[in-house]
């Protein structure tokens, strides 16, 4: 695409973006990333996906399934259409009329934003930076991100090479709204948010993201737009942290909170069901809140709410291993040292194969910690990979789920509820079982030691 002819940068863009004739390079090929490649390769876009990981890559270009829930065949015919490529080669950056940045953006361990996948990328970028490209960072961050770090490393190089923001190159701001193993909405399906600084940025993305999803929701700024996405998972951390609270409340009471919810859901105004749970998983709930509580001290605000939801939260796998403590006790007289507990699940929620941030790795080593001897059975995944926070878990596989593997254990504790598991083979066989999920109630199944928690 020639930039250099008189309508300019910004309009031959947009020219090449409503008749799709532009090139969509999409960083990152993770569980934003891949699915958003997939969708601009099916709407008919040449798209390029960059990662550094050579393995995924590799399985990419071969058509091998890498997201449980994407069948192999999507991302197959994108291929032999010649309308999908994954690659390592970053210099092929200079290729794309629009670059879509999905990388991971993390807590440190002192739980502060790390931005250095997102300052990498944007460096790359920057280093093949050419006329008529536009930027969008997808990454979930705190409000002022793109403006504050993605932009200055943009117009410095551009001021090396005579590139003007908003006039030679565009940057924007759309977060993804991806839920893993949602069978009802998938990355097309779902409106998209998207937000510039200038008008000619704003434009062009609302134009490229027009021609992959159902709709778009163009806001005022990308700091808007940056605040959209905080907004919607802060809204969930604090709306489980208050179950998680009320599961406890209602406990002590003989109220079962899964029954409660079940009942109030059925209200048709003013009441949106959420669940407890042995803890927040995956790279969103237990990450993004911490993003605006350290944001907001740079402006002298206290975000207590959010903390005291972080707090119930974080407390939760706490009280899962007491509930099980205390049900080993009632049933045995044995507390967790010496006694061999079966874990179903490790994905941190059900039918995905995501093990980010998940309880399950917690509750393994403080179980292990305790004196328990842990196995766990997880469908989705057979061999827990390295993690930043629970290295020493990695390479421990999935055992086989069999009458005789529960039944050797002194208790199953069932953390994720994948559809798959057969619950009636752990009813019918286990010594005792803690429900973290309400997995057997839901099923209509009893057991004469079954405790939720």
């Amino acid at each position: 695409m020639n930039m250099q002819t008189h309508i300019g940068a910004g309009g031959a863009l947009m020219a090449a973006l409503i008749d799709r004739t532009a090139t969509i390079g999409v960083i990152g090929l993770g569980y934003v990333g891949f699915p958003l490649a997939l969708a601009a390769a099916k709407a008919g876009f040449r798209t390029i996906g960059f990662d550094i990981n050579e393995a995924r890559v590799v399985d990419i270009s071969q058509k091998r399934q890498v997201i449980k829930y994407i069948p192999a065949e999507a991302s197959a015919e994108a291929i032999d259409a010649g309308r999908l490529l994954a690659t390592c080669d970053f210099d092929r950056l200079a290729e794309a009329d629009a670059i879509l940045i999905c990388v991971p953006t993390p807590l440190t361990r002192h739980r502060e934003p790390d931005l250095s996948y997102v300052q990498k990328t944007t460096t790359a970028i920057a280093e093949r930076l050419r006329a008529g490209q536009l930027i969008v960072l997808e990454s979930t961050t705190y409000p002022g991100t793109t403006a504050e770090i993605v932009k200055p490393i943009l117009d410095e190089a551009g001021r090396r090479s005579g590139l003007v923001d908003g006039q030679d190159f565009f940057i924007a701001f759309s977060p993804e709204r991806e839920d893993p193993g949602n069978a009802q909405f998938a990355t097309a399906t779902i409106p998209k948010v998207v937000g510039a600084d200038h008008p000619q940025a704003l434009a062009l993305a609302d134009a490229l993201y027009r021609q992959l999803v159902v709709s778009t929701v163009p806001v005022s700024s990308a700091a808007t737009a940056e605040a959209v996405k905080l907004t919607e998972n802060i809204f969930r951390a604090v709306n489980i942290a208050l179950v998680n609270e009320l599961k406890g409340v209602y406990a002590a009471m003989g109220v079962d909170v899964w029954e409660v919810i079940d009942a109030a859901k059925t209200k048709p105004f003013g009441f949106m069901p959420f669940y407890p749970g042995p803890g927040l998983g995956g790279h969103c709930i237990p990450i993004d809140p911490f993003y605006l509580t350290w944001k907001a001290r740079e402006f002298g605000i206290e975000t207590r709410f959010i903390n005291l939801a972080g707090e119930i939260n974080a407390q939760m796998p706490l009280l899962v291993v007491d509930k099980l403590r205390l049900a080993l006790d009632q049933a045995s007289g044995r507390g967790l040292n010496g006694t061999s507990i079966l874990m179903i699940g490790a994905a941190y929620k059900k039918n995905v194969d995501d093990i980010r941030e998940s309880p399950a790795l917690a509750l393994m080593e403080m179980l292990e910690q305790a004196g328990a001897k842990v196995a766990f059975f997880d469908p989705l995944v057979p061999v827990i990979p390295m993690t930043r926070e629970h290295s020493a878990l990695a390479g421990r596989a999935s055992i086989d789920l069999t009458s005789a593997t529960v039944a050797v254990h002194d208790a199953v504790l069932i953390v994720t509820d994948h559809d798959e598991i057969d619950y009636d083979l752990i009813v019918a066989n286990a010594r005792l079982i803690v429900d973290t999920r309400n997995a057997c109630a839901r099923r209509s199944l009893t057991h004469p030691r079954l405790f939720k928690a």
